[in-house]
């Protein structure tokens, strides 16, 4: 009894992924690395990775080198945002209206003078800042981490009264335009002053001070 001669096997190609399974494995590499600095849960080893795939100065940045921010066209009552260490850090040019609302309003405050909030030592003053036209702020709020937002004097949200600062949309804290909280708020805390230091009249350099904090 004759029978078929076995078909030989079906080649099996070799195990070497296309071009474009490599970019999307870097896609989704960088997704969940993204989602994970992001929720604040980067340990190093997750944080290497994602460190190595930035340029040199990419890399600096997001281990807390300093950054410069350009304010020579900031004009009065404009802020600036800029990222360091991954967190927004405002850069708000007050005018004198704005500057008098801070003495206006300390009675209001839950820390006025900042005695238990975050600041270098040179900003634990009225206006919290080296020079008091110039805030600079680190925009996450000390109750959940929520970013504020900033609401000018006479919004009709914010009710009669409000002589301009910030609100933070997710459980309603207030801060005046020195980052204070007002009392009776959840946050419990002013926002926090990063270290940083005037390069020139028209330079901030965040994260770096005259000590080299």
């Amino acid at each position: 009894m004759s029978s078929n001669p076995p078909m030989p096997p079906h080649p099996i190609a070799p195990d070497r992924p296309t071009e474009a399974l490599k970019d999307a494995d870097t896609t989704r590499r960088n997704l969940i690395v993204g989602t994970a600095v992001a929720g604040g849960l980067a340990g190093a080893a997750v944080a290497w990775p994602f460190l190595a795939s930035l340029s040199p100065s990419e890399r600096a940045k997001a281990a807390g080198a300093p950054v410069d921010a350009d304010i020579s066209e900031l004009a009065p009552g404009q802020m600036l945002v800029v990222e360091w260490r991954g967190k927004p850090v405002w850069i708000l040019r007050r005018d004198e209206t704005m500057l008098k609302t801070l003495k206006d309003d300390t009675a209001r405050l839950a820390d006025p003078m900042s005695k238990r909030s975050q600041q270098p030592a040179y900003c634990q003053n009225e206006w919290r800042s080296i020079k008091p036209e110039y805030l600079v702020a680190v925009g996450i709020c000390t109750h959940l981490g929520c970013s504020p937002l900033m609401k000018p004097a006479g919004d009709a949200s914010m009710g009669s009264g409000w002589e301009g600062g910030f609100l933070c949309p997710c459980h309603g804290s207030r801060f005046d335009l020195a980052a204070r909280v007002y009392a009776n708020m959840p946050a419990p805390d002013n926002l926090p002053v990063p270290p940083y230091r005037f390069a020139s009249d028209a330079k901030v350099v965040i994260g770096e001070d005259t000590k080299g904090a």
